[in-house]
């Protein structure tokens, strides 16, 4: 057996960078930048008003002094003109600051009658004007290469008029479930027969990652079953099965593909849950093989997966952990790591971790309560309350 960090190491280096594709910005929010964004203009590209009223030459605009009203400038539609001593343009938010002009006095603060106004509070200099250039400048970089773009990333491109941008491309993972027990929710079930329910958060593991998950379906318990595996995963830039990584007599993953140009890397990992994992390759393709297991295949897919997809987004992977403080005693742990399924709190500011009384792997409702997994090292001693803990956050996930 390997260890967790030697597993992570391999499996990443096994991954570079896609390749690349244009898309529209309205499509880009949550895709990852290919390139370094640079805008191509000024923002504001002129000054402009932050408030409405009256665009006026401050050393004009002293209380009680009155001015006269030659135009007006809604936002889209400058006035053509200039301000000169004495003069005012009716302005609006957004609108452009009329030549000459270089201060803005709000609406609350003047008296209108007819073409002229009064002021009753003075401005200062620039007061109530954005100048140009204050949010960003031309050549300036909006968004560098590697981000993973979020809703307000797109709103500053689209600001810089970026239509289009160069984002990694999605990675393909192929996600295929191995089993005679198993079927889809809804289908009827044969006796002794389980729904193949890791199979859905495996999908959504790898799109809320950055990846498009690609629904191989369920494979008996036959070898041949597996002959068609290379040819229906060929678009693939990972395959990920779940099941047939142990060593019964019905775990066929290795004995059933080598025919078909599987080599393996990797098998079993110092991990709990999780052990039976195997890393290889399909012919040319990445291949992780998770245990049956569902609460296995899920924490193996954290730890593992989302590594491999970063690597093919080219992202930067750090994982998640932070500390906090135990809630209650834990024994000690043995020669393999264990993930320790808990619900976080805050007390008085300090992260508090509570793990769960029963953690078998085959409790789902225990790991969907879950807030993250206490990491409890090879050979770690006993662990009492109030001791500091590491915790993997399952925010993500």
């Amino acid at each position: 057996m390997i260890s967790v960090d030697e597993a992570v190491a391999r499996i990443t280096r096994a991954f570079a960078l896609l390749g690349t594709e244009v898309v529209p910005i309205g499509e880009a929010a949550g895709r990852v930048l290919a390139q370094d964004t640079i805008a191509s203009f000024d923002q504001p590209p002129a000054p402009m008003s932050a408030m409405d009223g009256y665009a006026v030459r401050h050393t004009d605009a002293g209380i009680g002094a009155e001015l006269s009203l030659i135009g007006e400038a809604p936002a889209g539609r400058p006035y053509a003109g200039r301000v000169d001593a004495g003069q005012t343009v009716r302005i609006f938010t957004g609108g452009v600051v009329t030549d000459g002009a270089d201060a803005v006095v709000i609406q609350e603060d003047t008296e209108r009658w007819g073409d002229k106004i009064r002021i009753k509070e003075a401005p200062r200099l620039h007061e109530n004007v954005r100048p140009r250039g204050l949010d960003f400048r031309s050549g300036d970089m909006l968004r560098p290469k590697g981000r993973r773009l979020s809703a307000r990333d797109v709103a500053l491109l689209a600001a810089g008029d970026l239509a289009n941008v160069t984002v990694a491309r999605k990675p393909r993972v192929a996600i295929v479930a191995t089993g005679d027990e198993l079927s889809r929710p809804g289908e009827p079930r044969r006796e002794g027969g389980i729904v193949a329910s890791s199979t859905y958060a495996l999908q959504a593991m790898v799109r809320a990652w950055g990846g498009e998950a690609l629904d191989i379906g369920i494979l008996p318990d036959r070898p041949e079953a597996f002959a068609r595996l290379p040819e229906a995963t060929k678009n693939a830039d990972l395959i990920v099965t779940q099941g047939g990584a142990s060593v019964g007599d019905h775990d066929l993953v290795q004995s059933a593909l080598k025919p078909h140009g599987f080599a393996i890397d990797f098998w079993k990992i110092a991990m709990r849950p999780g052990k039976p994992l195997i890393f290889g390759r399909l012919r040319e393709t990445p291949f992780l093989g998770l245990p049956g297991n569902p609460v296995s295949a899920m924490v193996c897919s954290i730890l593992f997966m989302q590594p491999a997809i970063s690597a093919m987004l080219g992202l930067e992977y750090r994982a998640p952990i932070v500390k906090a403080r135990l809630a209650s005693a834990l024994r000690a742990n043995g020669r393999r790591q264990d993930y320790i399924r808990a619900q976080l709190s805050r007390d008085s500011g300090v992260l508090v971790a509570e793990p769960f009384e029963l953690q078998d792997s085959s409790m789902q409702k225990v790991f969907a309560q879950s807030d993250g997994l206490i990491i409890r090292k090879v050979d770690a001693p006993p662990a009492k309350a109030g001791d500091e803990v590491e915790v993997f956050l399952l925010e993500q996930c």
